[in-house]
């Protein structure tokens, strides 16, 4: 008999959107030789203009050490360099490089593309709901205790819960 719970549905959708958005923009920034990861450091400094190591590390949620090796690799590529802060000598910021502007364009077009396609059919109406709905689901995450999952966790057919 299938599961007609809306809600324990709706929470196992929300995740398996996730994971299938993210497979397909991995799919296509690896069409341009970016990973992941590398892609939305890119995307994130485009956005967001130049930032620290510490606040690209809070934005993308990984540790500090990952995103300083993550930077040392997209340095060492040429698609970013470290500049010294105009507003603290004692912090180097992380700008996207000339080079790596080509590699931008194509996110753009690609974050653009693969967003219509997720979005196509569906009313703004809708969106503007399903927006707000997330958001609070998000705040909820957030808002709980430390080693509570908020009911978001493995589900009985092992599926993770995953970020959206």
């Amino acid at each position: 008999m299938p599961d007609t719970d809306p809600t324990r549905n709706f929470v196992r959708r929300v995740s398996l959107l996730g994971r299938r958005i993210r497979r397909q923009f991995d799919k296509r920034a690896g069409e341009h030789g970016l990973t992941q990861a590398r892609a939305l450091v890119l995307l994130n400094l485009d956005q967001h203009g130049s930032m620290s190591q510490a606040e690209l590390a809070e934005a993308m949620e990984v540790e500090r050490p990952t995103m300083a090796r993550l930077i040392d690799a997209m340095e060492s590529c040429g698609h970013v360099r470290r500049e010294m802060s105009s507003r603290d000598r004692r912090v180097r910021t992380i700008v996207v490089t000339e080079e790596a502007q080509g590699e931008l364009r194509a996110l753009r077009a690609l974050s653009a593309a693969l967003r219509d396609r997720v979005l196509a059919g569906i009313p703004e109406a809708d969106i503007e709901v399903a927006d707000r709905v997330i958001r609070q689901m998000i705040d909820n995450i957030d808002g709980a205790g430390e080693g509570e999952d908020g009911g978001a966790g493995a589900g009985e057919d092992g599926e993770d819960g995953g970020r959206a």
